[in-house]
């Protein structure tokens, strides 16, 4: 059967919001989640996860984390994976070098953190007070932070735990060997190549290509062969060419033929099915953005707008406000309006149901 746009914009709605009874199933799964600290009206993580656990509540993941065999690292963004998938990036090489006063702070707050087994970045600033420095996004951080964060790259230390959304550190016992000869860095990276590509299936070779360089991040130790790699994937991966653009998805998955449960879903910004705007607008015709970095005079979706899915198409956004009395929900449509169908009003009240009770809230919305 020829996969056309449609196929593949079913699949890739079937073979995402697969649901478990199991967080860590889930997790697996996925292979990694993306993190991101805003809470409107959840993070993104818990929004993410809250489709494919069933029962989850807001907050499971940070509540269970210690018993979960997942590691905090950067993958191709910052966030979740399993052990098993940290393993294959570590350790990194190929970092700047430390200087020699560097040096002496990490020796320093490593003994600190080895003295009291786990450590709040609060902590450790009332022991050291490193002062601020400039962060990514051109504001002021603790030094402390900063450094805290270097660490845990490097695979000195490991996010133990979270304390009201704040990372935990411990010492990472490293148990894992650097990859031995030109077979086994391949097979890692290409199992790396494999976790993304399982996980935001089916993706446009654009994406793919984006995939693969942002690994860099990840194992900065292989980036001058992550172009092989990428053409090593486009000869592994099951390929196909729909209205003038070449898509993959993992080798020997098939495109499923069936029809999207019909529900309605309200999604994170960094949901797999939502989060390469490229496929977005292929799919679905029209661009979403991530307003919450957007001056307010300039949005026009919202802060934290969560796209809604209807069965297989997203056709339009919702903004949830946690107010002391319940859940605010306001809708904006692509097509000016929402459906006219007791079914989708229905599902409608269902979703924003389940997501009151996602963050134990009562829900009432304003269509």
């Amino acid at each position: 059967m020829i996969p056309t746009l449609v196929r593949l914009r079913r699949f890739a709605v079937t073979a995402s919001l697969v649901e478990t009874c199991s967080l860590r199933e889930a997790v697996a799964r996925l292979g990694f989640v993306q993190a991101d600290p805003i809470r409107a009206p959840a993070r993104a993580q818990d929004l993410t996860l809250r489709h494919r656990v069933r029962g989850y509540r807001a907050g499971d993941l940070e509540r269970r984390y210690a018993s979960l065999d997942l590691e905090e690292d950067v993958f191709v963004n910052y966030g979740f994976v399993p052990r098993s998938v940290h393993a294959l990036m570590h350790p990194r090489g190929r970092l700047p070098p430390m200087s020699p006063s560097k040096k002496k702070r990490v020796e320093d707050l490593l003994a600190f953190v080895r003295a009291r087994g786990t450590v709040h970045p609060r902590e450790v600033d009332a022991r050291f007070g490193h002062g601020s420095v400039i962060n990514y996004w051109g504001g002021s951080s603790s030094a402390t932070t900063h450094l805290l964060d270097d660490m845990h790259y490097r695979g000195i230390l490991r996010v133990a735990g979270r304390d009201a959304g704040i990372r935990l550190y411990a010492l990472h016992q490293r148990d894992g060997a650097p990859a031995e000869g030109t077979r086994e860095r391949r097979a890692r990276t290409d199992a790396l190549i494999d976790v993304a590509v399982r996980k935001y299936a089916p993706v446009p070779a654009p994406t793919l290509a984006w995939l693969v360089n942002r690994l860099r991040l990840a194992v900065p130790q292989w980036r001058d062969e992550l172009k092989e790699a990428l053409a090593r994937a486009k000869r592994r991966l099951s390929h196909a060419r729909a209205e003038g653009v070449d898509w993959y998805w993992p080798a020997g998955a098939p495109l499923s033929s069936d029809d999207p449960a019909g529900e309605v879903r309200l999604l994170a910004p960094f949901d797999p099915v939502v989060w390469d705007r490229r496929r977005f607008e292929l799919f679905w015709g029209w661009a979403y953005r991530f307003e919450a970095y957007t001056p307010a005079s300039r949005r026009r979706l919202g802060y934290y707008a969560l796209p809604m899915l209807w069965r297989d198409r997203v056709i339009g956004w919702a903004n949830l406000t946690a107010t002391d009395s319940g859940l605010d929900a306001q809708f904006g449509y692509v097509g000016g309006h929402a459906p006219r169908t007791p079914a989708f009003r229905r599902e409608l009240d269902a979703e924003i149901g389940r997501m009151g009770q996602f963050l134990r809230r009562r829900g009432r919305a304003s269509a």
